[in-house]
């Protein structure tokens, strides 16, 4: 039974491909339609979902080992891979939209940062009365802190942190510099000053608490550099696409092992090891990982210009994937040996492709009833059908 879970290695290709298109001697020109990119970031839910449980069974932190289960090994290390396209299509969707839709800053606010807000919100209070539920322990000031969310009473709400700030920087950036390609450089100016910040402040309890804070978010300018320049780039990756492809897939491999050496020699901890020079140290790590990232992005770019991929499936996925990503969490630690911050799970799922599927079956109905209340709060129908967004 225990090796049931390599099952979830068949599944993956085959929720991915079906309904995929390959393109044959062209190109699929809507590879960053707003259809096609929801489908993309609705699998990657599913992903993100598979990382999370696999630090929970199999990481190597893991304590004691013999609760490790073997499995979904390759997840551990790659969370911030995967939001680093959620992270490219943010920046690329603002950018566009900003350039194709009259009028696009009015209500930008609400249109964009408040969903994301009342998201990160909904699911603080719901993962408060989990936490009182399982029976942990809190006093007056741990109460504020999680309810403002400057502790994560959900463990997995940073990028729905910082998501906000870099549209506030986009917002502000947009509205009052009147030259475009300024604009750009003061939004990639503030992504670059927070990923500086990160890199100086000690692993801790509250914001910006890791590298994962910050070692993916420089996607979210590429995607606005992307959008800028997309006129230029996508004629020249068409023309040169064999080459571009072949050389991204044979470059990540090494370049992800390279990433995880200097991660390994210089590291982000140094703040543990007494090392003097620890912002350097994790400066040099996150440049890896920008490269690594970048890298990664570019390659399923260059795979989606070849392959049109959705399904019913992928594309119901889309339609809730903030909600989701936030919410899959909860059930992850109830069945897991012990909830975020050490209360032992009300129920440890000891097999864990069930734990995989108990997470799914309850996280998607989960999502959708979020997705309800926030379109209720915000006066706004939830539906399963995508715009279009084309290309230019």
């Amino acid at each position: 039974m225990k090796q049931a879970i390599y099952l979830v290695y068949v599944a993956l290709p085959v929720i991915l491909l079906w309904g995929a298109k390959f393109s044959g001697k062209r190109f699929n020109d809507g590879f960053l339609s707003l259809e096609q990119t929801k489908a993309i970031q609705g699998f990657l839910a599913i992903c993100i979902m598979l990382h999370h449980i696999a630090q929970k069974t199999c990481a190597s932190w893991i304590q004691p080992q013999t609760r490790i289960v073997h499995g979904l090994d390759m997840f551990v290390p790659i969370g911030y891979l995967l939001v680093s396209i959620f992270l490219f299509f943010n920046g690329y969707g603002v950018y566009k939209s900003y350039h194709t839709k009259e009028n696009y800053l009015d209500g930008f606010i609400k249109k964009r940062i408040l969903p994301v807000v009342l998201a990160l919100y909904t699911t603080t209070v719901i993962f408060f009365i989990a936490r009182l539920l399982v029976g942990e322990k809190m006093d007056a000031k741990q109460v504020i802190l999680y309810l403002t969310s400057i502790q994560l009473c959900n463990p997995n709400t940073w990028y729905v942190i910082v998501l906000p700030f870099f549209y506030l920087a986009f917002y502000f950036s947009f509205k009052f510099i009147k030259k475009d390609g300024l604009a750009v450089l003061a939004t990639t100016a503030f992504v670059v000053f927070y990923m500086l910040l990160g890199t100086r402040i000690d692993h801790n309890d509250y914001w910006i608490r890791g590298e994962w804070w910050y070692n993916c978010v420089f996607l979210f300018p590429v995607g606005i550099i992307f959008a800028k320049f997309e006129d230029k780039i996508i004629p020249h990756l068409k023309k040169h696409y064999w080459v571009y492809l072949v050389a991204a897939l044979l470059l990540f491999y090494p370049l992800y092992i390279y990433s995880g050496f200097i991660c390994n020699i210089f590291g982000y901890y140094g703040d543990n090891w007494g090392a003097p020079d620890t912002v350097f140290r994790r400066r040099v790590s996150l440049l890896s990982q920008v490269f690594l990232t970048t890298e990664f992005v570019f390659t399923v770019l260059l795979i989606n210009m070849k392959v049109a991929f959705g399904n019913k499936f992928l594309k119901f996925m889309g339609t809730i994937t903030l909600e989701f990503y936030l919410i899959h969490g909860l059930y992850v630690e109830l069945f897991g040996w012990q909830f975020d911050g050490g209360v032992p799970s009300p129920h440890h799922i000891k097999y864990v492709l069930v734990y995989v599927l108990v997470v799914f079956a309850l996280g998607v109905p989960s999502a959708i009833l979020l997705k309800k209340l926030h379109g209720f709060i915000l006066h706004k129908p939830y539906t399963i059908t995508p715009h279009s967004r084309k290309a230019a």
